[in-house]
């Protein structure tokens, strides 16, 4: 059940702050930006503001994504737990990324549930340290290999040499659709469909806004999964002509603690007032943005009111359940994405195909997070052991 700790969702929060800010919207089409560099999109005016037929569908999906009582729909049947001294070497892209920190805490806890040894290499978030970490674990000879949030294009090499070596390679939001793929050659990607994540939070600005928003994109364009994601932010914020996509910004999530802060005091020294809502593909960036908010005197409650697409690590829901600069976040399960990282690596040691399972998505806010530090379906656990026989 919902349950409500405030008077008003966290969608409402936002609507009647924003209400007539921004008459005359426009629907605005981004060109193109480099690497690390704020844009603005050109706009063109479309006389028009709000935006009912969408804004009554965004309020309708909102509404279910920010149900709490989602239960657990996994799978129910699989192989009995391999044993034997397996083990999984986790390449990180960055532990500094909550949410691939998460995963791999997730992996840790259920692959102690199982039996299995993890070690887990950091690539610090550079292109040369992500091929030398994968470098090592392929030499390391594991029994599996987790590609974590990073694109496995970039060690392509370090992975033909793992398939002539026999080891199956498991990714977490490694390319943009879940599932097995071929090229690259991943036994499955964890991750949820990055379609939903990015319409449910384009959809939180049009519903929290009454459809009246001048909105901002923080984005990492040098990682495929998260250029798509913040591209279909964009098309899903254009199907309402009262949101005026004011910038798109891109900071390399390796150095957003560093370049938030200076381009978030810039964005609000240019914008002011019209900025009311933002969407960022991971949450760290509000963590990095909070200084400069506070410096410029703005309330933590909002405008600007900011939701995470991604990832719903402990810090982003403190953020959310004390107003402190983020609004909401769309989370990712991240421990039940450990587990089913595991669950997928006993699949392919036993000779089974892929679970093909996706987690769905939700809206975390202060109204239902109750206090929490992540969110999971119910259940996942006691499924995982079921079928593993632990």
């Amino acid at each position: 059940m919902h349950h409500n700790r405030h008077a008003r969702s966290g969608a409402d929060r936002g609507r009647h702050a924003v209400t007539a800010l921004l008459t005359g919207a426009a629907i605005v089409v981004l060109g193109g930006c480099e690497r690390g560099s704020s844009g603005d999109p050109e706009s063109s005016a479309t006389g028009t503001s709000g935006c009912p037929a969408a804004q009554a569908r965004a309020e309708a999906a909102v509404s279910r994504a920010e149900r709490d009582d989602v239960p657990w729909n996994g799978p129910t049947t699989g192989p009995r737990a391999v044993t034997g001294g397996r083990t999984l070497v986790y390449v990180a892209q960055t532990m500094t990324n909550p949410g691939v920190a998460g995963a791999a805490e997730g992996v840790r806890e259920a692959a102690r549930v199982i039996g299995w040894d993890v070690r887990v290499i950091d690539g610090g978030g550079t292109p040369a340290g992500i091929q030398a970490a994968m470098s090592e674990a392929v030499t390391l000879r594991p029994s599996g290999i987790v590609i974590g949030g990073f694109d496995p294009n970039s060690t392509s090499q370090q992975i033909a040499r793992a398939e002539q070596a026999g080891i199956p390679i498991v990714g977490w939001h490694a390319v943009p659709a879940p599932g097995p793929s071929r090229r690259p050659a991943l036994f499955t990607n964890i991750t949820t469909r990055v379609e939903d994540v990015a319409r449910i939070s384009a959809r939180w600005v049009i519903s929290s806004s009454n459809g009246d928003a001048g909105a901002l994109i923080f984005t990492d364009a040098s990682i495929p999964f998260a250029k798509n994601k913040s591209e279909l932010i964009r098309e899903e914020l254009a199907t309402c002509a009262g949101v005026d996509l004011l910038a798109y910004v891109n900071i390399p999530i390796p150095d957003a603690s560093s370049r938030t802060p200076r381009e978030v005091s810039s964005l609000l020294s240019r914008f002011q007032d019209r900025w009311t809502h933002s969407v960022a593909i991971n949450d760290l960036y509000f963590a990095d943005a909070a200084p400069a908010f506070r410096a410029a005197g703005k309330d933590g409650s909002g405008p600007p009111f900011n939701i995470g697409a991604g990832d719903g690590d402990p810090s982003a829901f403190q953020r959310v359940d004390s107003e402190q600069y983020q609004a909401a976040t769309v989370p990712e399960p991240l421990t039940l994405q450990g587990w089913q990282i595991v669950d997928e690596f006993n699949r392919a040691f036993s000779g089974s195909p892929a679970s093909g399972y996706v987690a769905p998505v939700h809206i975390s806010t202060a109204d239902n997070s109750e206090g929490a530090t992540s969110w999971n379906p119910s259940g996942y656990r006691e499924g995982y052991r079921k079928i593993w026989g632990k």
